[in-house]
């Protein structure tokens, strides 16, 4: 029933520790029994799936002291105290300030048993509450950044949520304008490592010079222009993350470097003998194929097997063509609030020619392509765009329109259904069939 949830019983009495150790584990209990508060301290971490029983009169920490550091470590996890009869009054005064039950001396150990069992039940119930609540978090913060609501968007975040809470490094490809250090910035932001530095660095930005430098810093008088110490990116990011963007330009004497610090998880600056011990979890990021560089012997084959543990393939967006009109007046609105300008109306015929176009630049494509419709200055050429697509006949075309023209009206209307009827001048029951045809849920745009 408590599986994974362990009671820390701290008692300095062994006789006493070891008979109501044995009470509890007869209950299929877990137990952890201390003889001191100093011994239990290391039980006792933020999220910990544990409930403490703790006598009052300890030696060196009490119990008073040892709720305290509870209370201030998690105040989730419940502790009963046990007192000795002349120690009921400062009991009571424990639970006003945080104790979950206290436990009067002489008692049966059935008392004991049940007192632990609604403590395990309320931990294992805040414990849910809390994992729910920094879930549906996680969920509605990364929706908010990474936009879609095709199936290749809904894998890739349930990836990066999934990838997120490890400390597995990461390879991002995905071709020009997917967004790949805004995937980077998400699987840092919903990580542990959020309040550390996220750093960034492009390979392809650097002269080769100066790479080694900027990677693992240098001490004074390294080179000719080390004046004093630098601190490089590497170090840097210790406790955060690194993205190594555009990785595939990096020069391969610094790939076997690389591939050294992957592996050992040590540094050197430039100029000093003493390696220094990091801890950061690396992204890197390409839009070439690696493992064709390197059979071609343009990159290291064994830092390419090293990188490639965890990956994630962005899609393009002419593979999520439904995405298409949600992202576009996203950036339409943004690009509004930073002109100062009406959103211009969106007709069915620009939205055609939205899904029609193939989007070689991808996001980055699409979101300039919203700056130029709001600064009136649109020159997509529509009938270029449809000869850009041979593999989309008229029919797939059409359901495509039609699906993003119903979620455009569903989104204005905030999902009233009478509204969008009006607006798209259908019957309720045309409108009823259509959207279980293209699988819309109305709860999505409420």
């Amino acid at each position: 029933m408590f599986e994974g949830y362990k009671v820390v019983f701290v008692e300095d009495d062994l006789p006493v520790r070891v008979s109501l150790t044995q009470t509890l584990e007869l209950e299929g209990l877990e137990v952890l029994p201390c003889r001191s508060a100093e011994e239990a301290l290391p039980h006792i971490q933020p999220g910990a799936q544990v409930v403490m029983v703790t006598d009052v009169r300890l030696p060196g920490m009490d119990g008073r002291a040892l709720l305290d550091h509870v209370r201030a470590t998690d105040p989730g996890i419940p502790v009963i105290l046990i007192t000795a009869h002349g120690d009921v009054q400062m009991a009571v005064q424990a639970m006003r300030t945080g104790a979950y039950d206290f436990i009067e001396k002489p008692f049966a150990p059935e008392r004991l048993l049940e007192a632990v069992m609604r403590a395990l039940d309320l931990r294992m119930l805040r414990h849910s509450a809390e994992e729910l609540r920094a879930q549906l978090q996680r969920a509605s913060g990364i929706e908010a950044v990474l936009l879609g609501r095709s199936a290749a968007m809904q894998q890739l975040r349930r990836q990066i949520l999934n990838l997120a809470g490890t400390s597995a490094d990461v390879m991002i490809l995905g071709e020009t304008g997917t967004g790949k250090e805004l995937v980077a910035r998400c699987l840092h932001d919903q990580s542990p490592r959020r309040d550390r530095h996220f750093v960034a660095i492009n390979c392809g930005g650097l002269p080769e010079a100066l790479f080694e430098s900027e990677l693992f810093g240098h001490e004074p008088g390294s080179f000719t222009s080390a004046a004093k110490r630098r601190i490089g990116k590497i170090e840097h990011a210790n406790g955060g993350t690194l993205l190594l963007d555009e990785i595939e330009t990096m020069p391969v004497p610094l790939q076997i470097k690389l591939l050294r610090v992957l592996q050992e998880r040590r540094i050197e600056r430039l100029g000093s003998n003493e390696e220094l011990p990091i801890n950061v979890r690396f992204i890197a990021a390409s839009k070439a194929d690696l493992k064709e560089l390197g059979d071609r012997g343009q990159f290291r084959n064994d830092l390419y097997y090293r990188l490639n543990i965890a990956t994630l393939q962005l899609p393009p967006l002419r593979e999520r063509r439904e995405d298409i009109p949600l992202l576009f007046e996203h950036f339409v609105a943004q690009a509004c609030a930073r002109y100062e300008r009406p959103a211009p109306e969106l007709t069915p015929e620009k939205l055609r020619e939205l899904m029609a176009h193939d989007w070689p630049g991808n996001v980055r494509e699409i979101r300039n392509a919203a700056d130029r419709f709001v600064l009136a200055l649109d020159d997509l050429d529509s009938q270029a765009a449809l000869r850009d697509l041979p593999s989309l006949n008229l029919a797939r075309q059409m359901e495509l329109v039609e699906k993003a023209l119903i979620e455009q009206a569903l989104r204005r209307t905030q999902g009233k259904v009478p509204a969008a009827m009006e607006l798209l001048g259908t019957p309720r029951k045309t409108l009823y069939d259509k959207l279980h045809r293209h699988g819309i849920q109305l709860d999505d745009f409420r």
